[in-house]
């Protein structure tokens, strides 16, 4: 669960810290874009799962581009990689960051008929032309099980097909029409994402032949499922690459674009237990930081997944021997909880705790100001 460089840093880090293993995500992205050996496939990085500067560089070296969801995404990906590839997406978009994604992205997925023709006058003003998707939201089958649906519900994500055609009949000088995105759902395996493409592909080839569009791309978005009551249970990236290769419509580039489960089995959030304590028949480890650092397992309902380090058991403090115990922070709420009722051999007073798979959606959406607790460290290996 943890690697030999992780363990190392956690030993000597000022507590509580993120450590991100590099080298280890290397070689995850590695193996997981080498599974995409078709040339009609390409792969992007949505930048939302984790936008810190290390380990974008390191993604960016094997994906075919990145994902920004907004002006302040956009302006932080340039600053670090000025030359890879990107994409603007999300809804919401302002007139500023339309005006300044026009001359530095190259695709723009669209998520309303009013932010299409917003784009296509900035552009025109600007004497460029912008190359588009239209991110709708399809009903189709294939959502079922998943962590987070997108699409095919009431959403403010894309555009409902009756609003995308209507978009893609306007006649728009600003703006050129390419293809199709369509995210909608997330945590699925293999066999359901390849199904859920199959789907908008035969749905987004329709629809190019009804309005006339020359369908040249489509963006199936991503939702590969992570695991964390079991992280060794990985997505097949293998299987879903075959499944996807036999779906590509002619003349037709497919792209992908996984977030989660790129990088977070390459990061980890270590802290100290500050104290144990026996309440109403349960026991809890009070722990260094909170869910101010690491809101996932809260915002998801689950047990994010750890190990105990025994560190210094002659500090006096108390401890508990073979007990199943929650692990909390410091927070003035009783939904500041990383895990509950975890087994545990011994835990004491001192002891570091280091969790697994925080490496995407981790720190950057967690309420980082509650109760003005010191920010995490940040650490690189």
């Amino acid at each position: 669960m943890i690697t030999p460089a992780v363990l190392d840093a956690v030993r000597t880090a000022p507590l509580p810290a993120y450590v991100y293993d590099l080298g280890h995500l290397d070689a995850h992205v590695r193996a997981l874009t080498s599974a995409f050996d078709d040339p009609r496939i390409e792969v992007l990085h949505a930048v939302k799962a984790n936008p810190d500067a290390e380990l974008l560089r390191v993604i960016a070296r094997h994906v075919d581009g990145l994902e920004v969801a907004s002006g302040g995404e956009l302006a932080h990906v340039r600053s670090l990689l000025p030359h890879v590839p990107l994409a603007f997406g999300g809804p919401g978009k302002t007139d500023d960051e339309l005006r300044a994604a026009l001359s530095t992205v190259d695709r723009f997925h669209v998520e309303s008929h009013y932010e299409l023709r917003r784009l296509s006058a900035f552009a025109v003003s600007a004497g460029v032309v912008a190359r588009v998707l239209l991110r709708v939201n399809l009903p189709v089958p294939g959502t079922g099980g998943a962590a987070l649906t997108m699409g095919g519900v009431p959403s403010p994500f894309g555009m409902d097909p009756a609003e995308a055609a209507r978009a893609a009949s306007d006649d728009l000088p600003g703006v050129e029409i390419v293809g199709v995105h369509a995210h909608l759902a997330s945590g699925l395996d293999a066999p359901a994402c390849a199904a859920l493409a199959s789907s908008v592909l035969r749905w987004a080839v329709d629809f190019g032949a009804a309005q006339g569009i020359r369908l040249r791309e489509v963006n199936v978005g991503g939702g590969m499922g992570v695991d964390y009551g079991d992280p060794s249970r990985l997505f097949d990236w293998g299987s879903y690459a075959r499944r996807l290769s036999a779906l590509v419509p002619s003349g037709v580039t497919v792209r992908v674009e996984p977030g989660r489960a790129v990088s977070v089995y390459s990061g980890w959030y270590a802290t100290r237990v500050l104290d144990v304590k026996h309440s109403h028949g349960g026991v809890f480890a009070v722990c260094a930081g909170g869910t101010h650092h690491l809101r996932t397992p809260v915002t998801k309902g689950h047990d994010q997944p750890l190990v105990v380090l025994p560190f210094d058991a002659s500090c006096g403090g108390p401890s508990v021997v073979g007990a199943p115990v929650t692990f909390v922070g410091q927070l003035c709420t009783p939904k500041d909880v990383f895990a509950r009722g975890v087994w545990v051999e011994r835990v004491s007073v001192g002891d570091l705790v280091v969790f697994a798979m925080a490496g995407a959606y981790a720190y950057n959406i967690s309420h980082r100001d509650f109760l003005m607790h010191p920010c995490p460290g940040v650490v690189h290996v």
